[in-house]
């Protein structure tokens, strides 16, 4: 039986769906709890934030292979920091934008915990993609730090994935619903923070 070379890091691929960027493939690392949004679910994602991406400022909060902020680029946002806390994908990350060319002026690429990396941040988002590893439970632990810490404004959209329903949660929080669907087995849901 053929074994895989430990060096293969990079042979999964994604590919850019819209924009600037159409076509160019983002590769990944192979790391537990990565997984790519699919093509299907993405395209109704950046439908549903189409009149918001123009110069639009982006949070990225588990980043994996980054393809959500890559096609927010691709699309007209004019910035997108990403959190990454697996190494060797933080590098491919850096690698995806340089062969995108990319600079600082577009992109921020932060290797750490999300928990750590947020208590960091010290602006507000237009966007915030929440979409982490589902076995690590973050959705909470990651919307209060993001609440806490004043990452948003009033016209702030969050979009968060997960395999299970997030409602009760989301209640809880005080979020809005804006839209929401269900792809396979992924909950995707579009989200305002009530502001007094």
């Amino acid at each position: 039986m053929k074994q895989k070379s430990s060096t293969q890091k990079s042979t999964n691929q994604v590919r850019i769906i819209g924009g600037q960027f159409k076509r160019r493939n983002i590769s990944f690392v192979n790391a537990d709890g990565l997984r790519p949004t699919p093509d299907r679910l993405r395209e109704t994602i950046f439908n549903w934030l189409m009149g918001n991406l123009q110069d639009a400022c982006v949070l990225d909060v588990c980043a994996g292979s980054g393809v959500l902020s890559f096609e927010s680029l691709s699309r007209g946002a004019s910035f997108a920091t990403l959190i990454e806390a697996n190494q060797a994908q933080a590098s491919e990350l850096k690698r995806n934008a340089n062969a995108l060319r990319l600079t600082k002026s577009d992109i921020c690429i932060i290797h750490d915990t999300a928990q750590k990396a947020l208590t960091k941040l010290d602006q507000a988002f237009d966007i915030i993609f929440i979409d982490p590893p589902y076995g690590l439970n973050l959705w909470q632990d990651i919307l209060m730090l993001i609440m806490n810490g004043h990452l948003f404004h009033d016209d702030t959209l969050i979009y968060i994935e997960s395999d299970n329903p997030l409602d009760e949660l989301l209640e809880r929080l005080d979020l809005n619903i804006i839209k929401f669907a269900k792809v396979g087995r992924v909950f995707a849901y579009l989200l305002t923070i009530k502001t007094k």
